[in-house]
C-alpha cells in the first residue's frame, strides 16, 4: 500500500513538474541579457550600490581562491564574488589577495581598459595597482592558485567591469 502511494505521489509531481516546464522555459525567454557588456548600454547599470572607489579614493578588488571557485570580489560593502562592478576613470584600483599563500593572474585581453596595460600579476604578498584608462564595459578572465595544495591546482573564472567617463 505504501509504495501504491509513493508512486502515485511521485507520478503527481512529475505532472506537475512537466506542466511547469514551458512557464519556466517563457520567463527565461523574457531573461535580460547574461552579460552587462552585451547590453545596449551597460554604464545605466551602475550605481552607488556597485561603483567602487573613485579618482580621490582607490579600489580594491580581493581575488580568492577556494576549494570548488575562484572569487573577485570589489571593496563595496555587501558586494559578491564575481559580480559586476564599475569604477571611473582616473581611480586607482589594487588588485590584491587577502587569502594566504594565493596567487593571481587577472587579464582583460588585448584591450586592457588600465595603464599599465599589462596582464595583473600578484598574489598575497604582492598587491598589484593600475590607473582606470579607458571607459567602456570589460570582461576580464582571472584565475588564482593556492600554494599550499597541490602543485599546479588553480581556478578560472571571468567577471565583467564598467569604467565610467571619459577617455
Amino acid at each position: 500500500m505504501k509504495v501504491q502511494r509513493c508512486c502515485a505521489m511521485c507520478y503527481v509531481l512529475c505532472f506537475l513538474g512537466l506542466g511547469l516546464l514551458p512557464v519556466a522555459a517563457a520567463a527565461q525567454g523574457k531573461k535580460v541579457n547574461k552579460y552587462a557588456c552585451s547590453e545596449p548600454n551597460p554604464a545605466s547599470q551602475c550605481n552607488a550600490a556597485n561603483t567602487c572607489g573613485s579618482p580621490s579614493a582607490p579600489c580594491s578588488v580581493d581575488v580568492k581562491r577556494t576549494s570548488y571557485s575562484v572569487t573577485a570580489t570589489p571593496g563595496i560593502p555587501n558586494a559578491k564574488g564575481n559580480s559586476l562592478f564599475c569604477v571611473k576613470t582616473g581611480t586607482t584600483v589594487t588588485w590584491q589577495s587577502t587569502a594566504k599563500n594565493t596567487g593571481f593572474l587577472v587579464d582583460f585581453g588585448p584591450t586592457s581598459p588600465f595603464d599599465p596595460p599589462d596582464p595583473i600579476m600578484g598574489g598575497s604578498k604582492k598587491s598589484v595597482d593600475v590607473k582606470a584608462a579607458k571607459s567602456g564595459c570589460y570582461m576580464y578572465a582571472f584565475q588564482a592558485t593556492d600554494s599550499s595544495g597541490i602543485y599546479g591546482m588553480s581556478k578560472a573564472s571571468q567577471a565583467e567591469l564598467i569604467i565610467l567617463g571619459g577617455e
